[in-house]
């Protein structure tokens, strides 16, 4: 998405979001393909489009039970509209849930919320841009946009469908014609690497990578009392509701219940009315199949008797806007008979009272790293505090007459990025959550801080996700007094690699911000000695290995470190490598000439020793090597502050599998003093900004 890789790619996608870009209006280009320039080259060309990044091939429909050569995928051809039609059409009649019928794909829980996604037109077309057709400028080429973790994103496709024995393999509308659904549904497919990453999923994952809102989930066998008012007003507010009955072994798969409900599908809910039934109000529930044609046969199922007992013109408003697929059951029954509701709220507010003002909100993108900010969860006391920290100030409680506790209301999301794309190497969903802790007084108003291990040893949590679970998002509503609070988002196991999103919502005024070490050094003045300050036993050792230049040279200075570290055998090292050894030299040569004189040795030799104490002090198991969390603390005791994202570049530049052995120890200090000390030299001003021109980057990242 991005036209440069690793850190640098880091820094400039921060600049675009600051500059807007990934907002609704300006939605980032996906694989950097822009569609209005596309299509105006497929139209001046007068050639169809072909895209290579998502390319009409057996790798694009999926890597296991759709990976090439295997029999769902035998016989497959790609093939365009008009080859399948003499007439195809984008959107007929405007976008209905009869437009999307399932496919030989495990993707309901998609197609669920692509059915509740047409419901709402205006949400509809911020997905599926207006103004495509098979008929004006038509160049084989269709765009929609989905909201991936925080930011819009544009994404072109073209229209080569993959079809068997004649029929579109995937999603297509019940009408022959119309390919808007299933054109989408390969967009998205891209997004996520390919048709087969789509199978199996949250319904609310769909809603919110269509509509950027936020979800929530209820257990139906303990939902809460006011479930059918919070069902109601979603429905008013235009939220996006799916519902599914939970599988208890592999054998329940898509398994039909007597009365025609299908295990592990998800459905969506798309109403709620109470009727006079005998006297009484009876309230039912309207949902949805995604396949169509299987339907609920229970109690107010489509010819069932109750509809004989309720007035004519209201069972006829009833079923007259009714579509295949789509029943109504009594709410008693839903609860009965369905495990899961899901819901996607457009705004932060829509389930909250009404007249509260809209909640306020704030996102970040932080990642887990292995060795740096992968700690897991509270299980793992040693490397927990390794997290990425967030600071949340609840500034003012609600406004509640009819609520005598003192409390703000506020919403935690963590979403975890683009595993599915991961699934073909064998990866997946890792299981997620978070807790919350109380600022103590001592660090309220810190903001350059990440606290440490004994905090979370000696502190518990006052709050917490409701669970840690393999879902892409986790999400909880909480209430607390107002104060400042810690957010640690995690993943359950240490170690376990991913992106993530952080957003939280607050109702009231709030703020909210990352806690992260203040980047710092504490560098002591260089050391004023001259060769009248060497004793004569290390000026002898010095003249042995200088030779009769009296110099020592990056070669030599890697044969004295090595000769000199073999003699302490509890020190785990490979040997100094001949580039850490030149950094040396760059850190210590004061008259350019690429060697090492007598006092600059001993300088150097000075600084080696000290950390050498360092090193043992942290190395804790007393294994010769230090993990990469007592690294992150070792640095600090050496002077060093750095943030996450600094500790994360370390470790993945001289960390081996988690394990800091000596020399690299050694290497990573001096490295890190001479970009110190180089930046302070050109900081003349000491405003902790420098400015360079070209020749002095390149001179600097050279010698550095």
């Amino acid at each position: 998405m991005y036209p440069v890789g690793g850190i640098s790619a880091s820094i400039y996608a921060n600049r675009l979001r600051a500059e807007g870009m990934g907002s609704n209006e300006q939605a980032l280009h996906f694989s950097n393909q822009d569609y209005e320039a596309l299509k105006q080259e497929c139209v001046e060309s007068g050639c169809l489009f072909e895209d290579p990044c998502f390319p009409a091939e057996p790798l694009s429909l999926g890597f296991k039970e759709l990976a090439p050569h295997t029999s769902k995928t035998s016989g497959v051809e790609w093939m365009r509209p008009l080859e399948l039609t003499d007439d195809p059409q984008f959107i007929v009649g405007g976008a209905t849930r009869t437009d999307i019928c399932q496919g030989a794909l495990g993707d309901c829980w998609l197609l669920a919320a692509i059915a509740s996604l047409t419901l709402n037109e205006k949400l509809l077309h911020r997905v599926v841009p207006h103004g495509q057709s098979f008929q004006d400028d038509y160049a084989g080429i269709f765009h929609f946009q989905f909201w991936q973790f925080g930011e819009w994103t544009d994404v072109v496709i073209d229209d080569r469908l993959p079809v068997k024995d004649g029929e579109l393999m995937f999603v297509h509308s019940a009408e022959g014609n119309e390919f808007w659904s299933a054109l989408m549904e390969k967009a998205y497919a891209k997004l996520n690497g390919s048709y087969e990453a789509l199978s199996g999923g949250s319904t609310t994952e769909g809603f919110v990578d269509f509509t950027g809102g936020v979800s929530e989930m209820y257990e139906l066998r303990k939902a809460p009392k006011d479930l059918c008012r919070i069902i109601s007003k979603a429905l008013e507010r235009g939220s996006l509701l799916g519902c599914s009955i939970d599988i208890t072994s592999a054998f329940d798969m898509e398994a039909v219940t007597f009365k025609k409900l299908v295990k592990g599908h998800a459905y969506s809910l798309t109403g709620l009315k109470q009727v006079d039934y005998r006297g009484r109000m009876e309230r039912l529930i309207r949902i949805r199949n995604p396949w169509g044609q299987v339907e609920w046969t229970g109690a107010w199922s489509d010819n069932s008797s109750e509809w004989d007992e309720i007035d004519p013109s209201e069972r006829e408003d009833l079923h007259e806007k009714m579509e295949d697929g789509e029943f109504w059951m009594s709410f008693n029954d839903f609860l009965k008979q369905f495990s899961r509701l899901e819901i996607c709220n457009l705004t932060p507010d829509v389930l909250s009272e009404e007249g509260l003002s809209h909640w306020n909100t704030i996102k970040f993108h932080g990642s887990w790293r292995r060795g740096s900010t992968a700690g897991g969860c509270r299980n793992n006391p040693n490397t927990f505090w390794i997290n990425p920290q967030y600071k949340i100030t609840l500034l003012e409680e609600d406004d509640d007459p009819e609520d005598d506790e003192v409390a703000c209301s506020f919403l935690v999301s963590l979403i975890q990025k683009d595993r599915r794309r991961y699934r073909r190497q064998g990866q997946d969903m890792h299981t997620i959550g978070f807790a919350l802790y109380e600022i103590p007084d001592e660090f309220k108003g810190c903001q350059n801080v990440h606290l440490k291990k004994n905090f979370f040893l000696s502190h518990s949590s006052c709050a917490r996700s409701e669970t840690f679970i393999n879902l892409r998002e986790v999400s909880t509503r909480l209430r607390l007094p107002p104060g400042e609070y810690l957010i640690v988002p995690s993943t359950f196991e240490a170690s376990k690699e991913a992106d993530f999103v952080l957003r939280v919502f607050t109702e009231k005024q709030s703020e909210t911000e990352e806690l992260d070490d203040e980047i710092s050094a504490d560098l002591e003045d260089e050391d004023e000695i001259t060769e009248d300050d060497i004793d004569d036993s290390f000026k002898a050792m010095f003249a042995q290995l200088a030779g009769e230049d009296m110099e020592i040279s990056v070669h030599e200075l890697r044969t004295i470190l090595n000769r000199v570290v073999s003699r302490h055998k509890d020190l785990k090292t490979d040997g100094f490598s001949l580039e850490s050894c030149r950094t040396m030299v760059n850190l210590m040569d004061k008259d350019g000439s690429a060697r090492l004189g007598m006092v600059e040795f001993q300088i150097l030799w000075n600084k080696i020793r000290k950390w050498l104490v360092v090193f043992r002090q942290f190395d804790l198991d007393k294994s010769g090597a230090m993990s990469s969390y007592e690294m992150r603390l070792a640095t600090e005791e050496a002077g060093f502050k750095l943030n996450n994202r600094l500790h994360q570049v370390l470790v993945a530049r001289y960390a081996d599998n988690e394990i800091i052995d000596f020399d690299n120890f050694i290497c990573c200090l001096v490295k890190l003093e001479t970009m110190f000390r180089s930046f302070r030299q050109m900081d003349t001003e000491g405003t902790g900004e420098a400015q360079l021109n070209l020749t002095e980057w390149l001179y600097l990242s050279m010698c550095g």
